[in-house]
């Protein structure tokens, strides 16, 4: 019996990414492709692949995610994460937490410790201290680029949504040696929002969804446009419908920009291993290793590609 080649693809956000975060964004997206790779490699889980991946970018400051998450109107930091596992549909989700490095982990305990899928604010910050996930300080994980750029748009004359452009939610789907897919995604969402605003990220078929007999994807762009066309289970329903991975992403872009103006860009991996990375923003970080080989790209049609022990090499001497 035939045992898959495994296949990872991340995300580090799609919008607009100014020239000075270009490296940082394109490093950080192979570095976390990187280390889901190793797992995957090592005969580990889809699962724990996806959420190592997301974990580096929650602790990479270049992402709207974690450690560099945005801020809301009163200046603090409220994250959402979901993952799923495409075997047997469980999903873990939560929304709105703040003082916490890894929301994503925090999501895998839900799916993993509850009989829930969704945990929110002041709920799901007491089941990380049930679970003993240590409280890290809001602060922690404001950056200077995050203050000043709240600052900017609370002035009189501001427009968050030029800034919106730039958002930066990272994202990882896989699929194992066993065959199995998952999806991960989490995000800081959008700047200067409503307290309380949850986006599509933990909104399961939104932000992401995940199921064996089709495969997995991961969104990100404008969170209010995802959820209206339930993105990451449109693109499936078109995979399931016998599109490829890339015409399923594209045919669904199109009917989100067509229909509420939305903008945005997601991965994919089918359950025979093939896989995607579009957007109809101005740009993507995305990043994904297949048969020992790394792709990786920021604008559209770009696409650098190194052997695995090349980009290992590389990795440890920085870029």
């Amino acid at each position: 019996f035939g045992r898959m080649k495994p296949v990872i693809v991340v995300h580090g956000g799609a919008g607009r990414i100014f020239k000075e975060r270009e490296e940082g964004s394109r490093a950080g997206v192979v570095r976390a492709a990187l280390r889901g790779y190793g797992i995957l490699k090592q005969g580990g889980s889809a699962l724990d692949a996806v959420e190592e991946a997301v974990r580096s970018m929650e602790d990479d400051p270049h992402f709207n995610a974690g450690c560099g998450s945005v801020l809301n109107e009163k200046g603090e930091v409220e994250m959402d994460a979901i993952i799923m596992d495409g075997k047997t549909l469980d999903s873990g989700a939560v929304s709105a937490v703040k003082c916490i490095a890894n929301p994503i982990k925090l999501a895998r305990l839900v799916m993993e410790k509850t009989k829930h899928m969704l945990l929110t604010d002041r709920g799901a910050h007491l089941f990380a201290q049930a679970m003993g996930i240590p409280e890290t300080p809001g602060e922690k994980l404001i950056t200077e680029r995050s203050r000043e750029r709240w600052k900017k748009n609370l002035e009189p004359d501001s427009n968050p949504e030029e800034f919106q452009k730039d958002l930066g939610t990272v994202g990882a789907v896989a699929i194992d040696s066993e065959g199995n897919v998952a999806c991960a995604t989490s995000t800081g969402g959008l700047s200067n929002k409503l307290i309380g605003r949850v986006g599509d990220t933990a909104c399961i078929g939104s932000g992401g969804y995940a199921d064996n007999h089709s495969g997995a994807t991961s969104t990100t762009g404008h969170g209010e446009s995802i959820m209206k066309v339930v993105l990451a289970r449109l693109i499936l329903y078109h995979m399931e419908q016998g599109l490829s991975p890339e015409m399923a992403a594209d045919t669904a872009l199109d009917y989100m920009k067509t229909r509420v103006g939305g903008l945005g860009g997601v991965i994919v991996v089918n359950n025979s291993g093939q896989w995607a990375a579009r957007f109809s923003t101005k740009q993507m970080s995305w990043a994904t290793v297949k048969d020992d080989q790394l792709h990786y790209g920021i604008y559209a049609g770009e696409r650098h590609t190194k052997s695995v022990d090349e980009a290992l090499t590389f990795e440890s001497e920085g870029f």
